[in-house]
């Protein structure tokens, strides 16, 4: 019995590892006050670079590297057209998530059936699964007990103010932009490399999509992102349990399963509106520019 639940709790932890990546990576955007709907975009991206790096090279260490680092490019070319340009955030992030959607599908075709070897479990644990935990620790640490956590959020929250009083504001956005990238390229590598390692046009499912949500209804608070994440691991282990175990519910409503369910609760632990606004940077989604 224990060790059943221990294997479950495994799996679960595995299925929401990639959400907690990208919502991590996207709430230290949005800490900075930039809003980044491309989450998708990135992860789709990040997921095929990883593979075909690693199917290359045979090495999945370096094709996790090369999906970080093609997420962080997609961020930048994001960073480059709001934080520079000064272009819609909202319009760009969107047109972000569909350029990676077309363009992993595109450069993915070549790699369907390919099979490569995925990283190993180290004691029954993915290496990447700890990362994840190690990111979540790392990142209420700097948000909520440093310097520079204290400036990203004051950025955030004020950027005319922290221009006033010096700090560089395009550019800590800029990072934050590029750390949100990477995070989501580093998802995406995990689901193409770890999760179910192969290619296949698509295989965020949504994830991208869901780790947005996340980031919102866990109010801006890393400890409730990590706990939405892992609900949506836990949703999907049933979801296949289910189907193994035959439940006579269409494959279609057991698949929409997960998301529903993760949007739902989430929408009830943040139904407060008041919490939510209280919590949301102050100038998200809206341009600066430090002439102005």
């Amino acid at each position: 019995m224990i060790d059943t639940i221990g294997q479950l709790l495994l799996l679960t932890l595995a299925a929401g590892t990639p959400l907690v990546f990208a919502a991590l990576g996207e709430l230290v955007t949005e800490k900075s006050g930039v809003l980044n709907l491309g989450v998708e975009g990135m992860m789709l991206v990040g997921a095929v670079i990883a593979f075909i790096v690693a199917a290359t090279t045979k090495s999945a260490w370096l094709g996790v590297v090369a999906g970080m680092l093609a997420g962080a490019a997609l961020a930048l070319l994001f960073a480059v057209v709001t934080l520079t340009l000064q272009a819609n955030q909202v319009a760009s992030g969107l047109a972000l998530s569909l350029f990676g959607v077309g363009l992993s599908a595109f450069i993915g075709l070549g790699y369907v059936s390919v099979v490569i070897e995925p990283i190993p479990p180290i004691a029954g644990v993915n290496p990447l699964v700890l990362l994840s935990l190690v990111l979540f620790v790392a990142i209420q640490w700097f948000l909520y007990k440093t310097r520079a956590g204290l400036v990203l959020r004051a950025v955030g929250e004020s950027p005319q103010s922290a221009h006033a009083i010096g700090y560089p504001v395009v550019a800590i956005r800029y990072l934050a932009v590029l750390f949100g990238g990477a995070c989501a390229g580093l998802g995406g590598a995990y689901l193409s490399l770890v999760y179910n390692p192969s290619w296949v046009e698509g295989t965020t499912a949504g994830r991208g999509w869901i780790a947005l949500a996340l980031v919102v209804f866990a109010t801006w608070k890393p400890w409730r992102v990590l706990a939405g994440a892992y609900l949506f691991g836990g949703v999907t282990l049933a979801q296949f349990q289910a189907q193994a175990l035959g439940v006579e519910i269409p494959a279609q409503y057991l698949s929409m399963l997960p998301y529903v369910a993760t949007i739902v609760v989430l929408a009830i632990i943040s139904r407060d509106a008041a919490t939510i606004k209280l919590n949301a940077p102050a100038s998200l989604g809206r341009p600066f520019h430090p002439d102005a």
